[in-house]
């Protein structure tokens, strides 16, 4: 690890901010979002690698944990929030811990980063066992809650896999399956909520979409299984009804109001 060192924390390559005005300054921040697709397009081997290693521990009952702090921690907690309403699972099936608990989510929690056996004794609290799996979240590599929970569930047998914007960090070591998105220095130094914080909800988007497409909870192209929590998600299961089976707005309206998802419609009358 002699050769190690933290990317994140390089100067950026753009100086005396404070003299740009602001069209200079958010073309600048453009040009360094920019090269963030292409990074983390450089990650999809290892990204395939770990869908395809939780899908059959998924489809087995197996679950998938995200742990992180600050920044990482919340966008964790932001992907597995959002399975739900999305895809209609379970909220127990995709979870999001964040280093200082929920507390954390809205305010920074004094070191909670720091310690390197409650990532373990949090995930003991959802009764973590050898068929789930834990991405471990952070820019850095070296955040010591994420380390100590990556390191805990790889020696207990967990699929393991970490996200860091750091090759060769820590991190990147004590996965079993490294997902190292270089995306170069931050825009302000050191500020990894920018295109550090970027990629990871970019690679998040992708292990999450790409698990629930691969286990049936997606048809064609269309969120089927969406809970219709709200108007426009009515309205956009309306409207799925009525491509797939060719029936009026208002046939399908009243089809989905019966069966309660675009899914159980869609095979109800497709048998009928």
């Amino acid at each position: 690890m002699s050769d190690y060192r933290k990317i994140t924390e390089t100067p950026s390559l753009h100086d005396n901010l404070e003299t740009l005005g602001v069209e200079a300054l958010l073309g600048k921040m453009n040009e360094e979002d920019r090269k963030v697709p292409e990074a983390v397009g450089r990650c999809i081997p290892a990204i395939t690698q770990l869908v395809e290693a939780i899908e059959p521990r998924f489809l087995s009952g197996g679950r998938l944990f995200y742990i992180g702090a600050g920044t990482s921690g919340r966008l964790g907690i932001l992907d597995a929030s959002e399975i739900p309403p999305t895809y209609g699972m379970p909220h127990d099936r995709v979870i999001g811990l964040i280093a200082g608990g929920d507390a954390a989510i809205r305010k920074a929690v004094e070191h909670a980063e720091d310690n390197t056996a409650q990532a373990w004794k949090d995930l003991q609290a959802h009764g973590i066992g050898p068929m789930d799996t834990l991405v471990g979240i952070a820019a850095s590599g070296t955040t010591p809650y994420v380390l100590g929970g990556i390191r805990k569930a790889r020696e207990e047998g967990l699929l393991t896999a970490g996200i860091t914007n750091n090759p060769g960090s820590p991190l990147a070591l004590a996965a079993e399956i490294p997902i190292e998105v270089e995306v170069g220095p931050e825009f302000v130094t050191g500020s990894t909520r920018m295109k550090s914080g970027t990629s990871q909800k970019l690679v998040l988007n992708m292990i999450s979409t790409a698990l629930m497409i691969r286990i049936g909870r997606v048809q064609g192209n269309r969120m089927v299984h969406m809970q219709l929590s709200n108007n426009k998600l009515i309205d956009r299961g309306t409207r799925y009804l009525v491509e797939a089976l060719n029936l009026s707005y208002e046939e399908a309206g009243k089809a989905l109001s019966r069966y309660g998802s675009v899914q159980k419609a869609i095979e109800a009358l497709s048998q009928g």
